[in-house]
């Protein structure tokens, strides 16, 4: 069984940075992609950043060039580095792992998922 737990979360002013943790378990975790989302209330999940297992990325367009996503095989973590932040970055972030070793977009293509952690960016 696959389990997700993300820490890190928290308030930060407008400019601040964050930086997210996720820490997984229950199979060989440097074999696989893994995610990060988030949703508001009232909203469908949003991706926000993925990377393979051997560490190629892929950023939705809102947070490129200010998230920073990475991961630590030997720790089985992976990490979103948020800086620059914004308001409208306020929202739940859920860690999430698929089946696979490539890249994805879609929150449905993902089995695995944390229970999230809330950010939250004052103006």
């Amino acid at each position: 069984q696959v389990q997700l737990v993300e820490s890190g979360g928290g308030l930060v002013q407008a400019g601040g940075s964050l930086r997210l943790s996720c820490a997984a378990s229950g199979r060989t975790f440097s074999n696989y992609a893994m995610g990060w989302f988030r949703q508001v209330p009232g909203k469908e999940r949003e991706f926000v950043a993925a990377l393979d297992w051997i560490g190629s990325t892929v950023y939705a367009d809102s947070v490129k060039g200010r998230f920073t996503i990475s991961r630590d095989n030997a720790k089985n973590t992976v990490y979103l580095q948020m800086n620059s932040l914004r308001p409208e970055d306020t929202a739940v972030y859920y860690c999430a792992a698929p089946q696979t070793h490539y890249l994805r977009r879609e929150a449905a293509e993902y089995a695995y998922w944390g229970q999230g952690t809330q950010v939250t960016v004052s103006s």
